[in-house]
This record gives structure tokens, sequence and C-alpha cells, in this order.
């Protein structure tokens, strides 16, 4: 019987000078770990942040990597769930990155989505002002998009990821095998972050989403060509404009709206998890646009058809239970990062592929975009 050739693997690099680090992407870098942090790292200590849902799965694997490298590892294992970025669960992590005697060569682990990702690596950035850092994302939407950046924090009763540092990551390790045992609907939901690629200003890639999607959900060689195309596409902003004082705001398209809905949602992944939260923003982002005379609705339609052919959510009334009145998702909004002096900032579109930062948006005109779209 002949063998299956695993598809080949994939390297980008995120150009930040001194601190430039690679993103490996293909089957088998988990078991791999070790000797890819081995070959660039001097360090032999490492503390390995995970959480319940993947540990089972994938700790020891990594663990037994690490060991073979010569890598003393110890791990901790915390609750899953967006509850799990906050203060109550970075105190814990700090305490164990402190007693693993981490050092400056050492690393700081995060083996997990995008929470674990967040919450360890804003850990990592404030021990010791700053240890070294290793995403090892096992999510669609962390391989594509919160892995890489440097972007980490935890939430706030005020808001979504609202307290939190810059502290980029050493490397990258994103093992395409275990997206094999998401859920569909973990794998929808990283892919609403795939698709906002080709949105911002890759029309041609959101085409061949369009024509490759149901290739993308099946695996293989068209899944880690979606995953290597997101991730170039957010190095090379990453590169140009790391701490979002520009350009790099253009990768929040949908997330405004988005973060609204998962705080009016209080964080229950049983109704929103993030991912259908951007869904259903870069839909509204787009509709919005086209209320302004700033795009065709036909644009909004299309967008909206390709994220309900994959099976997401994206209308408001897709999410399960009671929704709270415009007015109050507008005091979300108002409390969102992308606000600036007080303004309105949202990314919006004048078309497919050609988003843009458009500040001092009138609050009232939103109002009454979300009243339209959520009548009480």
């Amino acid at each position: 019987m002949m063998s299956q050739v695993k598809p080949a693997e994939r390297k980008v690099r995120v150009n930040l000078g001194d601190r430039s680090y690679d993103i490996l992407i293909g089957p088998g870098l988990i078991a791999a770990a070790g000797r890819e942090i081995a070959s660039r790292l001097k360090g032999r200590k490492m503390a390995v942040i995970t959480d319940e849902n993947v540990a089972p799965r994938y700790l020891e694997p990594l663990m037994a990597s690490l060991g073979r490298s010569g890598i003393e590892a110890v791990s901790l294992v915390l609750p899953a769930g967006e509850k799990t970025k906050s203060f109550e669960h970075l105190i814990p992590v700090c305490d164990a990155i402190l007693g693993a005697r981490i050092e400056r060569n050492d690393a700081v682990v995060a083996l997990g989505g995008g929470v674990i990702g967040d919450l360890t690596g804003f850990a990592a950035g404030i021990v010791r002002r700053g240890s070294r850092f290793i995403q090892v994302p096992t999510s669609l939407l962390a391989q594509v998009d919160s892995s890489v950046g440097g972007k980490t924090g935890i939430n706030s009763p005020h808001g979504k990821n609202l307290i939190g540092v810059f502290h980029q990551p050493d490397l990258v390790l994103a093992d395409t095998d275990v997206l094999d045992s998401l859920s569909p609907r973990e794998f929808r939901a990283g892919y609403a972050e795939v698709a906002k690629y080709g949105l911002i200003d890759k029309p041609d890639f959101f085409k061949w989403l369009e024509e490759n999607w149901q290739a993308v959900f099946a695996g293989g060689a068209a899944r880690i060509e979606a995953i290597a195309v997101s991730c170039q596409a957010k190095a090379e902003v990453v590169a140009a404009d790391e701490r979002e004082n520009g350009m790099r705001a253009l990768l929040n398209l949908g997330h405004t709206f988005g973060h609204a809905l998962e705080a009016a949602t209080e964080y229950d992944s049983s109704r929103l998890v993030h991912g259908e939260g951007v869904a259903i923003g870069m839909v509204l982002a787009h509709e919005f646009s086209a209320r302004m005379n700033l795009a065709s609705p036909d644009d909004a339609r299309r967008v909206e058809a390709h994220l309900k052919a994959v099976g997401l959510p994206t209308r408001m009334d897709d999410i399960c239970g009671h929704l709270p009145p415009a007015e109050r998702l507008m005091e979300a909004i108002a409390q969102d990062k992308k606000v600036k002096g007080g303004k309105l900032t949202f990314i919006l579109t004048r078309g497919i592929g050609r988003s843009f930062v458009a500040d001092d948006v009138p609050a009232s005109e939103v109002l009454g975009f979300l009243k339209e779209k959520h009548p009480q």
C-alpha cells in the first residue's frame, strides 16, 4: 500500500529586527517542538501553560519532545474558556513561571487556543519584566491570528482585552495535525479570521476561499496554504505597524461589533465564541459601510453568503438567548480600545478587500444602525 505523503511544512518570518521570529506551519510540529526550540533558544527550562481541554491530548507529547532535547519543563493546567482570561488566573500563571525559576534564556510556552496564548503571553510579558515566550497554538483561530503579533492580555468587566501588553513570541509552532481534533464549531470560528485577511486587502484570497473553503475544511495542502497566507498577511502588517498606530488596526475588521456582542453575552461560549462574533461583526461592518454610502450592499451580501455557507452565524438574531438593547451595545462599543479621544473608530470598507480605518464615526449613525439590526 502506498503511504500518504504529508503536506510540506511552511515557514513565515515576522521581521522585527533583533526580535524577529519564525512561524512554522505544518504537521507533526508538537513532536518536533523540543528540537525546534533548542535550535533557537539557549535556555533549558520551560514553563508550559495549557488548559483542561488541550492537556489530555497534547501536553504529554509536548513535554516528551522537550525532554528529548534536554529541556526541563513544568506545566500548569487551567480551566478552559474565555473566562480564564482574568486576574484570577493570571496570578497562578505568574507564580508557576516564577516557581519554575525561569531565567533570561529560558521560556514560557503557551499550549492552547487564543485564551491560553493571550493569558500566558501577558504573564510572560510582565514576569521578570519580560520572559521569552513560545506559542504552540492548538486552534485555527490562534494559528492564524492571536498567536502572531505579540498582542497579549486579559478581559475586564469593562470589555475584552482591555488589560495587557505587547510581548512578541520567540517562535510560533502551528501544528496542523491538531486541527483535526477541533469540533466543527471551533474550526468554523477560526475560519472567520482566515476570511478576514481576504476582506481586509486580499480580494483574490477571498475569492480563492469562496472556491476552496471545502478543501480548507478537509485538511491537507489547502488548509496549510490558507494558514500560511493568513500568517504572512499578519506578519507583514505587524512588521509595518507593531503597536497599532496605523495600518495594524485593519486587523480589527469586524471586531468592534464582535467584541460588543461577546460582552453582551457575558463571554458565554455556549452562546457565542470569538470567531462567531467576528463573523457577525464583519457582516455588520460591510452593511454599515453600505449604509454610509461607502460600499455596495452587494458586497455585504457576498460576505454574508460565504460565511453562512461555511456554517457561521451572520446576524445578531443567530445568537441564542436575549441580547441587551442597542443602547447597551453602544456602551460596550464606547469602551472598546479602538476609541480615541472619545471618538468612535471603526474598520469600514469600500468593497471586498478594500478596508480602511474610519475615525470619528458618528455615534448617532452607529446607534441608528444597531436599532435597525436589533429592534427591541
